[in-house]
């Protein structure tokens, strides 16, 4: 009863294999989908980057407002034997009101400074906002890799345990060999060992998520039991193209570069002098011999920007930090060319190598089990090519799961690299909304 049992079994087993992972058409993305948006709302290193930019909104209208007037009062001229307000005519209480002015144009340059600064604190928030729904995805996939991983190793160790019982008893009808039985037997020792290590790498992956979602570092999911590829339209230019364009860090340097130009132009304007505006009223004792009329004063004051060393100081600050912005923006440009090259040529592997598992090498290795399973049980096939046949195919399947998680992974790279959305909806779809600080 036992070889026919397992004969069954392993028939059933092979069947499963045979109709092949599922692939093609529109993946359901759904439970993924919801699972950014919870990042998105929730992870602390983006909520920092959005507070970050938030205060970086603010810091305009102060750098481009008027310093607060000055008003002051003293007690002038008083003779120091009597401090009589009556003695001298000189004497009085004077109250002094004074405005500071910049230099036209010096006000309107620090808060452009500002407000370029502040949009690139907002690029940056939206670049993160992309890395953070791809860190999402790319965990996602990985987890599930370790989950399909898990069942299939699970499910073999299941078919080797029927193996073992089958060369048990084979070994105690005289027809086996117990060498057999103990070979059977290691192999299921080293799946449980794998098993084991896919399971601490499950855990591993799921506190990364948990990070990524802000939750409790013990909480685990549920992924889908089989994964649907997408197939993607964009070529490689396309991808450039978006990159190139659309990525929020590229308009980031370009807001960077235009920071140091006002800052450069602010260190040209400081070559001019501001000035301060001054009016006062002096009030007089009605006892003095004039009758005690009132003083009025009014004035101007004005810097003297002598020190022209730390001017050109300035200048030359100015003009450094905007070819380190321009360099650093050409780098960035190449380093996305450069990445988005890599993640399309890995998604065109994957894609292939998928392709090739499912198409041929499956069920190929499932072909070539069963034959190994016909020449075994009429005894013209030694166990270990019986057993080798079947880890074959383990591995196969293996790798199938392993690779459709590359592709998934690298469509995730290549949408944050590009900004054009491959799986899922934009990220605006997914209340990404963000408000308006500066009002």
């Amino acid at each position: 009863m036992a070889p026919r049992f397992l004969a069954l079994f392993l028939l059933l087993y092979l069947t499963t294999l045979s109709a092949g992972p599922v692939s093609g058409g529109q993946a359901d993305v759904s439970n993924l989908e919801l699972l950014v948006a919870e990042g998105l709302a929730a992870n602390p290193d983006l909520a920092a980057a959005k507070a970050r930019w938030q205060q970086a909104t603010y810091k305009s209208p102060q750098v481009g407002s008027l310093m607060d007037p000055v008003l002051s009062f003293s007690l002038s001229n008083y003779p120091r034997d009597t401090l009589s307000s009556s003695d001298t005519p000189m004497t009085g209480n004077e109250v002094r009101l004074a405005q500071a002015f910049p230099f036209p144009g010096k006000l309107g340059n620090r808060s452009a400074l500002a407000s370029e600064e502040a949009r690139w604190f907002e690029a940056v928030y939206q670049d993160k906002q992309l890395q953070i729904a791809r860190k999402i995805k790319d965990t996602w996939y990985r987890l599930y890799f370790q989950e399909q991983a898990i069942i299939v190793t699970e499910r073999n160790m299941a078919l080797v345990d029927d193996i073992i019982r089958l060369t048990e008893v084979r070994y105690e009808t005289g027809s086996g060999l117990q060498q057999d039985v103990l070979k059977a037997q290691v192999q299921r020792s080293r799946l449980m060992e794998r098993l084991m290590s896919l399971r601490q790498q499950r855990t591993v992956v799921q506190s990364e998520l948990n990070r990524l979602l802000n939750r409790p570092s013990g909480g685990t999911y549920v992924v889908p039991e089989e994964l649907e590829l997408l197939t993607i339209e964009p070529n490689l230019e396309t991808f450039q193209r978006a990159g190139s364009e659309k990525r929020p860090m590229m308009s980031a340097y370009q807001s960077l570069i235009k920071r140091y130009r006002y800052q450069n132009k602010l260190a040209e304007l400081n070559d001019y002098p501001d000035m301060t505006v001054f009016a006062s009223w002096r009030f007089r004792d009605d006892a003095l011999a004039d009758g005690g009329t009132d003083f009025v004063s009014a004035g101007i004051s004005v810097n003297l920007p002598v020190y022209r060393d730390k001017r050109r100081a300035e200048k030359a600050e100015a003009a450094a930090a905007i070819r380190m912005a321009e360099r650093q923006a050409e780098d960035f440009r190449n380093s996305v060319a450069e990445s988005l090259q890599n993640a399309y040529a890995r998604m065109q592997e994957t894609h292939q190598q998928t392709e090739l598992y499912r198409e041929g090498i499956i069920p190929q290795t499932s072909q070539n089990f069963q034959a190994a399973l016909g020449s075994y049980q009429v005894g013209k096939l030694e166990f270990i090519s019986l057993l080798d046949a079947l880890m074959t195919t383990y591995q196969a399947e293996m790798e199938y799961y392993r690779v459709s998680s590359e592709y998934m992974r690298s469509l995730a790279w290549l949408e944050a690299e590009s900004t054009l959305p491959l799986i899922g909806p934009p990220l605006q779809d997914v209340d990404l909304q963000t408000s308006d600080f500066s009002k």
